[in-house]
């Protein structure tokens, strides 16, 4: 959020000329950059038109929380008015989606979707927008789960008539999704008068903001129900757009001879495997042949245990990249490609029969098995050499084929807390974009710690999941890695750093003296002990999260070196250039600090770089203070938070 006052106190600050740029000051302190000039103009625009209409209809007292962050997520709500109803004397709240736009009309395709002169792709109907903002707000914040009548959204087109856009309304409206006109001022008035009283709201916007944050709904424990019975995800915004593109595309195709590719990008977190598997579980129950392909086997192989514990035919669902060399052309309606950055030049490697051995790109062989391929990826999570799934190669692909592509790039941040501030923070910070590291801002949506020894943060992780939060530990792999562990015998501890020594995930389909296969070594509560790699890490998500950077990325003096001496990695060979070393070490560490969900826990073996990480991030948990004091895991833990359960979590 932010900025928060009465309507009458915002009108005040309006009239000062200072809200927008107390606004623009917290923006840049919550998300680690400042706003861009046409966010900045759209509230000089539109906030002063949704106050004045509070004013006008006596609502000055009010409560109206300005750009209002959604919880466990960095999508934004334009404004949340909070108040009493004038009826029952309950809290109530209002969700205002607020556009500028002069005039819309539905897509020929969708009438969900909607055109607009200002933008090239289609864009969600702003009844659907509003209305999927209320959904996520009843699923996620305490304050309304058990009172979902109490809120109320509204689109709010204030330059807009009604000839401009009566084809938005073949979206049906309800209590969550009611849009109005400029034309329409009056009656956007009476209904807020309906929903709020001319009274203080500030006891109901602090019960709001108190409500308790439920537990995030985990990929991995709802694909079950998903895939076989119903919708479990609620889907934002650009998500929607991404869902809808490829149904449209999918009902296109089943009308005539026609195929097209469909691009979802983003970065760790966007939803493009909640997106992947809402397409799926969709599809599924429609009865339309669909698949879903990576490249990950610790993905693939958890998407068959988890969403098909029971049913045969849901874990066949689920493919590999290069399952496909001999794919029947167009053999079905839809190829969800998940995590496609993991694309490879070729499908062959040295297990690949003779006869299947082909020299055709992995890429095609994607295209070519449907009539809708889809690829969601993020170009900045290739970890390994020979790793290709870029935009620009999917779409010279789907061109070189006479294909139509359509892109479609997801913004809003659900990993990390929902916190922009500390992806971006963690892109600075490994110098994958310029502009050097930074220090940490609190953001009050992610933690960040840095541990002096693996010991405490492994005392400070343990004591997490004595609260039931989920937590891993990966590090960099600069350990040798024991693979070969005859039967009857544990894990040896391969990672060592002074007289700490813990073993590597288990390597393999089959566990290890009790600890888990490398596939569920994410999700299976059993994998905290052993410490996972890049490769068991990546695609998923645990509540906090313990990395350990090793001696292949230090800090000397102000920049950061990779060693690739350092690296025990096999897929480097003395062939990789040193640039791409350098890169897929960065990259790698990035998607191990982009895992956890509440908090992440840092650590180096190197002293230096111990030190760079300490003076960026100031500031001490207090269970770590309690653990570097010698106080137990549970004392250090029982005054820092409150205890976090509910349904949907990973353990």
């Amino acid at each position: 959020m932010l900025f928060r006052a009465s309507a009458a106190a915002v009108a005040a600050e309006i009239l000062a000329g200072s809200l927008f740029l107390r606004m623009t000051e917290q923006f840049a302190h919550v998300h680690g950059h400042t706003p861009g000039t046409s966010e900045v103009r759209s509230w000089e625009a539109s906030i002063p038109v949704l106050v004045n209409a509070l004013n006008d209809a006596g609502l000055g007292q009010v409560e109206v929380l300005l750009e209002y962050g959604l919880p466990l997520n960095s999508k934004r709500a334009d404004a949340v008015l909070a108040g009493t109803h004038p009826t029952t004397g309950e809290p109530s709240y209002v969700v205002v989606e607020l556009k500028q736009w002069s005039g819309a009309d539905p897509d020929d395709d969708d009438p969900s979707l909607c055109r607009v002169d200002a933008y090239a792709r289609p864009v969600l109907n702003p009844i659907l927008q509003v209305r999927g903002c209320c959904d996520y707000l009843v699923s996620f914040n305490g304050a309304l789960a058990e009172h979902p009548a109490r809120l109320s959204g509204v689109a709010f087109l204030h330059n807009a008539t009604e000839f401009g856009i009566s084809g938005l309304y073949e979206a049906e409206e309800d209590a969550y999704g009611q849009l109005f006109s400029g034309e329409r001022r009056g009656e956007l008035m009476s209904f807020l008068r309906r929903r709020l009283a001319p009274a203080p709201g500030g006891d109901a916007a602090d019960a709001l903001l108190q409500g308790k944050v439920g537990p995030s709904k985990q990929l991995m424990a709802l694909a079950a129900e998903e895939v076989r019975e119903r919708e479990q995800f609620v889907l934002l915004d650009e998500q929607q757009v991404a869902y809808r593109l490829v149904m449209n595309a999918v009902r296109r195709a089943k009308r005539s001879d026609h195929k097209e590719v469909v691009i979802v990008t983003g970065g760790p977190g966007t939803g493009k495997s909640v997106i992947a598997l809402s397409l799926l579980g969709d599809l599924y129950r429609k009865g339309v042949p669909a698949l879903h392909a990576t490249g990950s086997q610790s993905f693939t192989k958890t998407m068959r245990k988890v969403a098909g514990a029971r049913r045969r035919e849901v874990q066949d669902l689920f493919k590999y990249f290069n399952s496909f060399v001999s794919a029947e052309r167009n053999g079905v309606d839809v190829l969800i490609c998940d995590e496609a950055h993991r694309i490879r030049e070729t499908s062959a490697n040295r297990y690949t029969k003779a006869a299947l051995r082909s020299s055709r790109r992995q890429v095609e062989e994607l295209i070519d098995a449907a009539r809708v391929p889809v690829f969601l990826l993020d170009e900045h999570q290739v970890v390994r050499p020979g790793e290709m799934g870029t935009v620009a190669e999917i779409k010279a692909a789907a061109a070189d084929k006479g294909l139509a592509c359509r892109v479609v790039p997801l913004d809003s941040q659900f990993r990390c807390g929902g916190s922009d501030a500390y992806v971006r923070w963690v892109v600075r910070l490994l110098g994958l974009e310029p502009g050097g590291a930074l220090p940490w801002d609190p953001d009050g949506r992610m933690e960040l710690l840095v541990a002096d020894t693996p010991e405490e943060m492994e005392r400070f992780l343990a004591a997490r999941r004595e609260r039931e939060y989920s937590a891993r530990i990966s590090a960099g792999y600069c350990w040798p890695w024991t693979k070969e562990i005859p039967v009857g015998q544990t894990l040896p501890t391969d990672v060592v750093i002074g007289q700490w020594a813990r073993p590597w995930n288990v390597f393999g389909d089959r566990a290890v003296a009790g600890a888990p296969p490398a596939a569920l070594w994410a999700t299976d509560p059993a994998g905290f002990g052993q410490i996972g790699c890049v490769y068991t890490a990546q695609g998923f998500e645990y509540d906090w999260s313990g990395v350990i950077i090793g001696p292949d990325l230090v800090w000397r003096g102000d920049r950061w070196v990779t060693d690739r001496t350092a690296s025990k990695d096999p897929v480097f060979k003395k062939s990789t250039p040193d640039g791409d070393v350098d890169r897929l070490i960065r990259n790698t560490y990035k998607v191990l600090l982009t895992r956890g969900m509440v908090g992440t826990v840092m650590y180096s073996s190197d002293a230096e770089t111990r030190d760079k990480l300490r003076q960026l991030v100031t500031g001490v948990h207090p269970a770590v203070s309690a653990v570097r004091r010698g106080e137990g895991p549970a004392t250090a833990v029982v005054s820092a938070e409150p205890r976090r359960a509910g349904p949907g979590r990973a353990e």
